[in-house]
């Protein structure tokens, strides 16, 4: 656009001409990083991972589990040899079996049935009253098993065998049955184990035993 050109313009020529001393500023706004919803979310997931293991911690230590059982005794009391009208025993056991109660809440049993065998033949058995064992704790229940006229004709020579050596073996099986007190609930638990006992014939002593539980 030429000087003449300008001179019919309406606008001055003044204005269209560039200001050195003038300066174009930007303002932007100021941002504020969301610190307060980050810790907000943090606090929030740490407080569902603690609620998850409390329920977890609480789940394993309240579910109820089955008592343990363990032959603490087994003692001879007595042996008698009967040759007329035929060949049989007279035998006294006394039995002390030990009952762990491994939860939080008491343990009410009914009725402990220990039975006791020789070389996988059962020899008799025997049961005991019911009882209470308090959480997470024990009872001692003892029992005495008397037989008397058993026939040892079938395992005559495995006896003399046996109370040669001093050692004798024996299978016992024990079997309890109860409730768990759990708040206004009753669980009923069970627990049976099998043992294979070797007693020595002279102190009366429980030499070794192996002991194995049993599911129903």
């Amino acid at each position: 656009m030429s000087k003449q050109d300008l001179r019919h313009s309406s606008v001055p020529y003044s204005r269209l001409s560039p200001n050195p001393n003038h300066q174009n500023v930007v303002v932007l706004p100021v941002y504020y990083p969301h610190h307060n919803d980050n810790y907000r979310c943090l606090r929030h997931c740490l407080a569902f991972t603690s609620v998850i293991l409390l329920l977890s911690a609480a789940l394993f230590l309240l579910y109820p589990s089955d008592p343990t059982l363990e032959l603490a005794r087994l003692q001879l009391n007595h042996v008698g040899v009967n040759t007329s009208p035929k060949l049989t025993l007279d035998l006294s056991f006394s039995l002390t079996i030990r009952v762990r109660n491994r939860d939080f809440f008491s343990l009410d049993y009914d009725k402990l049935v220990v039975s006791v065998g020789y070389r996988g033949r059962e020899l008799g058995l025997v049961s005991s009253e019911g009882g209470r064992v308090r959480a997470r704790g024990s009872s001692y229940v003892n029992a005495t098993l008397d037989l008397d006229g058993f026939e040892v004709v079938h395992d005559v020579i495995y006896l003399l065998s046996d109370w040669a050596k001093g050692v004798i073996p024996f299978d016992t099986n024990t079997k309890v049955d109860g409730d768990l007190g759990l708040f206004l609930f009753k669980i009923p638990l069970k627990a049976k184990v099998s043992c294979e006992v070797y007693m020595d014939r002279n102190n009366q002593s429980i030499v070794r035993q192996d002991c194995y539980a049993e599911l129903d």
